[in-house]
């Protein structure tokens, strides 16, 4: 950079215009700027080859098309959705809750580790409770052995964490 002003003069007048502007001078890095062992490496360039993933090779394979021929429209199809109005929902969520909750509640009566599987069990039940197309009888008693046991398993938990305040 030149120290020459490039602002007029305070008193108003233009630097001159034949006035020569010294020459740049691109000055040598001192010896405290150390130089690199090796060359700069470029951006992009690989450093010890290509064997990282995901940077590795990709192989160059011929794709193999397989399956149905999207032009042959000719033969008939194996499958077709069904347009019929009077599709039946066969899923029956309460026998499971109550088989859940017989299943906690006979756990209950020995350890209190049965809650998640009671809890699983009252959830359930209060889904299947909700849904028209379910046995609201098995959805009661699922839901009332359900919240038995989980009251044992927690009376076993409260019980146990009793115990373990004497012992300690």
């Amino acid at each position: 950079m030149s120290d020459v002003p490039r602002t007029p003069d305070p008193m108003g007048a233009e630097p001159a215009s034949g006035a020569a502007l010294p020459p740049t001078r691109i000055e040598r890095p001192s010896d405290e700027v150390e130089h690199p062992a090796g060359s700069a490496r470029i951006p992009g360039s690989r450093r010890e080859g290509y064997t990282k993933l995901p940077t590795g090779p990709v192989g160059v394979e011929p794709v193999v098309v397989s399956g149905p021929v999207a032009d042959d429209i000719g033969r008939g199809t194996d499958w077709a959705p069904s347009t019929d109005a009077s599709a039946v929902d066969d899923t029956r969520l309460a026998p499971w809750a109550l088989m859940a909750a017989i299943v906690a509640l006979v756990s209950s009566f020995f350890v209190g580790w049965g809650i998640p599987i009671a809890i699983i069990s009252v959830i359930a039940s209060i889904m299947s409770l909700r849904r028209p197309v379910e046995s609201r009888a098995i959805a009661r008693w699922a839901l009332v052995l359900g919240l038995c046991a989980t009251v044992y398993s927690l009376g076993w938990l409260v019980w146990a964490g009793m115990q373990f305040e004497r012992l300690g």
